[in-house]
């Protein structure tokens, strides 16, 4: 796995603009159990390079996928950090590796309470999560010093800006459902100003208000 997410940092590296992903981050992946959040039926297939289905009609992304989207992030051990889209943890569990505090969303209640408990039982005691609407972000905990979405959204939803601190790093897919999608970075600088650049083109489930 780790190989494979190697050679996608090559292929796209004029796009991603770096040509290695962080000690911190291979080290995560590495130790992060993949295969116990995944589908049972699905465990061989734990560690290929591609979304695997779990359920609901949601995915866990491509180990390059989420080793790009948390590099990107630029975490460090003090930080604090929002995820749009808890699925079933693993991301999640990535960024509890690299962060103070992780907060997690997810709009389907039954992954919302399975992933509680299996982050819960795994030992991830720094994430915490709610079942909720992802657009509105979680205003009580904000701001972040990064934000994850893992989901495709139209635009870059206002409440999840106004929840980025100033200096932090925000990881989005816009786009239409499935194709035509962008991997976004967006940032706030020290004086407030958003600034964003277009990386690479992805596919992903897309971003569902919870109504």
């Amino acid at each position: 796995m780790l190989a494979d997410i190697e050679s996608g940092v090559e292929l796209t590296r004029d796009l991603i603009g770096r040509d290695h992903l962080s000690q911190r981050v291979m080290t995560a992946m590495r130790e992060v159990p993949r295969e116990a959040f995944v589908p049972e039926n699905m465990r061989h297939a734990a560690f290929r390079d591609g979304a695997l289905p779990v359920g609901h009609g949601q995915t866990i992304s491509q180990p390059y996928i989420v080793a790009l989207m948390t590099d990107l992030l630029e975490l460090g051990q003090d930080s604090s950090v929002l995820e749009i889209g808890t699925g079933t943890g693993y991301q999640a569990a990535i960024l509890s590796r690299l962060a103070r505090q992780v907060y997690s969303i997810e709009r389907i209640p039954a992954l919302a309470q399975a992933a509680r408990q299996r982050l819960l039982e795994m030992g991830y005691d720094n994430v915490e999560t709610r079942c909720g609407d992802g657009y509105q972000g979680w205003p009580e905990k904000a701001p972040f010093d990064g934000i994850i979405v893992t989901a495709a959204a139209p635009f870059i939803p206002p409440a999840l800006l106004n929840q980025l601190k100033p200096g932090g790093r925000m990881v989005i897919p816009i786009g239409m459902p499935y194709s035509h999608q962008q991997l976004k970075l967006v940032t706030r600088d020290e004086n407030g100003e958003i600034g964003t650049r277009s990386l690479i083109g992805v596919a992903f489930v897309p971003l569902v208000d919870a109504d």
